[in-house]
């Protein structure tokens, strides 16, 4: 279970749209993630710039780096992103009736 704080700093990791971009780019490329290059290629942010999200979103715990040789592969944390998603779908409808809870398809299977 993820605590207030912890979801807090990963939501606040994604939060702007380049961070979010990046992160977007990581996801969609896989489990064998992207080198800085290819990142910058689909998000088209300057290398500086791209540095300070990539050290965020890994403060944030959204992506993992590994250095293989010269190149730093970049990845999404699945696990940690969906704990995230989780996270608020876990409190959603809590206040609400339970009848409209359970009548919602996307929502009445994370009770």
């Amino acid at each position: 279970m993820v605590a207030i704080e912890e979801a807090a700093q990963g939501f606040a990791a994604v939060g702007s749209e380049p961070r979010l971009e990046v992160l977007l780019a990581l996801v969609r490329a896989g489990p064998d993630g992207l080198t800085v290059g290819e990142i910058q290629e689909h998000v088209g942010v300057p290398a500086s710039t791209l540095a300070h999200h990539l050290r965020f979103l890994a403060a944030g715990g959204l992506i993992e780096q590994e250095r293989v040789g010269r190149a730093v592969i970049n990845r999404a944390a699945y696990e940690r992103i969906e704990t995230l998603a989780n996270f608020l779908l876990r409190e959603c409808c809590m206040d609400a009736k339970s009848t409209r809870h359970a009548s919602h398809p996307r929502i009445a299977g994370h009770d």
